[in-house]
C-alpha cells in the first residue's frame, strides 16, 4: 500500500511509493499576480476532464460562480474584493482615483486558481483504506473511481479542505494534474488554457527557483507584500506539489496559514500507545504474580 513517509521531508516521493525509475516530480507554480480571473483554467479542466457542471451559482454577491474547490471543481478561480479602507488606504486617495462616489478605484481584486496542491505527505492517501488514493510515477496524487467505496476518510484527511465527494454518487474526486495528459507528454489543460501564464507547469524544482526569482523582481518594484505559499518543504505538509505567490496573507485567499496533514504524528501516537500497552501488561503481570501465595 502506497503510503508517505513521516520522519522528514520527502524530496522524492515518487521513489518512496515504489516508482524505482520515474520522471522529476513536477506541479504548478500558481502566480495570482498575473491572474486576471478569467476562468479559462476552470473551463479547460472541465472540458478535458468532463467535469459536470456545479449549478452555475453566482452567490448574489459575486463574480465567482463557483465558490470553493469540490467534487465538481477541480479548478477554482477565487475573486477578492478588497475595499480601500480594509487595506488603510483612506478612501479617494490612491493612484487614478477620482472623487465620484461610485468610483471603480476604491478597491483592489485579488484573483487566485485555488487546485488541489498533490502534497509531499497526503493526508488524504496515508488515510485512504482501500488504496483508491495512489502517487503517481510524477509525484501527484490521484483517486481512482472504480476502487473508491465512498467512505470519506479522504475528506477528513486534506488539511486543505480538496477533495470531496460527489452527490448522487458517493465517490471522491479532484484534480488529478490530467494523469492522462502527462504521459503524453502534454501540460495540464489548465496551464495550457491560462491567457497570463498565470498557471506554470513544469519540474517542481525548476519552478520553485522560478518562483523565487519572481517574488524578489516584485519586491525590487515595490509590491513587498509578494510572497510564497506552499513550498517550504518543511512545512507541516513537506511541500506542496502545487504552490503560490500571493499578494496577501494566505488567509484571505481562504488557505490554511500552517497547513499539517493530520497523520503526521501517527507513528508517534502508536509508539505512545505501544508503550502504554507494554507497561500495563507488565503491571498486570506483576499483580499476578505478587499476588500468588
Amino acid at each position: 500500500m502506497n503510503r508517505n513517509s513521516f520522519y522528514g521531508p520527502l524530496s522524492d516521493p515518487a521513489g518512496d511509493a515504489g516508482h524505482l525509475e520515474h520522471p522529476p516530480r513536477v506541479g504548478f507554480f500558481t502566480d495570482t499576480s498575473v491572474c486576471i480571473g478569467c476562468k479559462a483554467c476552470e473551463v479547460a479542466c472541465k472540458e478535458w476532464n468532463r467535469v459536470p457542471d456545479d449549478g452555475f451559482d453566482l452567490l448574489g454577491m459575486s463574480f465567482d460562480n463557483t465558490g470553493m474547490l469540490s467534487a465538481n471543481t477541480w479548478r477554482h478561480v477565487a475573486f477578492i474584493e478588497q475595499p480601500a479602507t480594509d487595506l488603510g488606504i483612506p478612501k479617494f486617495e490612491r493612484p487614478g482615483a477620482s472623487a465620484g462616489p461610485e468610483s471603480r478605484t476604491d478597491f483592489r481584486w485579488l484573483m487566485s486558481s485555488d487546485v488541489c496542491k498533490h502534497c509531499t505527505h497526503a493526508g488524504c492517501l496515508d488515510v485512504c483504506p482501500t488504496g483508491a488514493l495512489f502517487r503517481t510515477e510524477f509525484g501527484t496524487v490521484v483517486v481512482q473511481q472504480d476502487i473508491c467505496n465512498g467512505c470519506g476518510y479522504c475528506v477528513s484527511g486534506c488539511p486543505y479542505g480538496v477533495i470531496d465527494r460527489r452527490e448522487g454518487d458517493g465517490r471522491a474526486w479532484k484534480c488529478t494534474l490530467c494523469y492522462d495528459r502527462l504521459h503524453d507528454g502534454l501540460e495540464p489543460a489548465c496551464a495550457k488554457a491560462c491567457p497570463t501564464d498565470s498557471i506554470q507547469f513544469g519540474p517542481l524544482d525548476e519552478l520553485r527557483e522560478r518562483a523565487a526569482r519572481r517574488v524578489e523582481q516584485l519586491h525590487e518594484r515595490g509590491v513587498t507584500e509578494a510572497r510564497l505559499y506552499g513550498h517550504d518543504p518543511d512545512d507541516g505538509v513537506g511541500g506542496d506539489g502545487a504552490f503560490f505567490l500571493l499578494l496577501d496573507e494566505p488567509e484571505v485567499y481562504g488557505l490554511p496559514p500552517d497547513p499539517v496533514v493530520p497523520t503526521r504524528d501517527l507513528p508517534a501516537m502508536w509508539r505512545y500507545a505501544g508503550m502504554a500497552a507494554s507497561a500495563l501488561v507488565a503491571a498486570a503481570v506483576s499483580a499476578f504474580v505478587g499476588s500468588r501465595p
